[in-house]
């Protein structure tokens, strides 16, 4: 038998980079083989993976910067911005009778209406894809992602800056998947 269960979330996971969880740190030394590396990272399946819309590298934090008293920009300045964008997704989507709340909930044919993209988008985000060897479901994970970034900038049309920074946030597709 098969049951669907509606339901909506947002996952945040964390993993190590490798079984020592020193790879690309730069004050410790990784001992870990290519292969091991390889093997460890694709505990998590391709398909899934690809269901993930943001995935990054994040570095340690060095004790300067954990000490520091203040960094650029406060919780409470992020916080607005966030709020502010999603308001502005609201806006779009307010009329829908599908009960969208945020660009996450796009499906292809809004993706298509809401992410109009101008010829260098457009370039790039194929050479992205072939380069990088993506799926659609990745295409569309970009797209979605990068309206977001325009919209936490303040709504305006999606830019070729929005596209590449929504491009550098499929960090585990460039490096371990193609």
């Amino acid at each position: 038998m098969s049951l669907t269960f509606p339901s909506r979330f947002m996952l945040a996971a964390a993993m190590n980079p490798c079984p020592c969880g020193y790879f690309n740190d730069r004050t410790r030394e990784c001992h870990c083989t290519p292969p091991m590396i390889q093997r460890y990272i694709s505990k998590i399946s391709g398909p899934l993976l690809d269901r993930i819309d943001i995935h990054m590298d994040v570095p340690a934090v060095n004790y300067k910067e954990l000490r520091s008293a203040s960094g650029p920009e406060g919780s409470t300045e992020i916080r607005d911005r966030v709020m502010r964008a999603r308001e502005i997704q609201l806006g779009r989507f307010g009329s829908s009778s599908a009960r969208i709340y945020c660009n996450a909930q796009m499906s292809s044919p809004q993706i298509r209406a809401h992410c109009e993209l101008s010829a260098d988008c457009e370039r790039l985000l194929e050479r992205a894809m072939t380069q990088q060897g993506l799926t659609a479901r990745a295409h569309d994970r970009i797209l979605k992602v990068a309206r977001t970034i325009a919209d936490l900038e303040g709504g305006g049309a999606v830019q070729s800056k929005h596209i590449a920074e929504a491009i550098q946030y499929r960090t585990l597709d460039r490096t371990f998947w193609s």
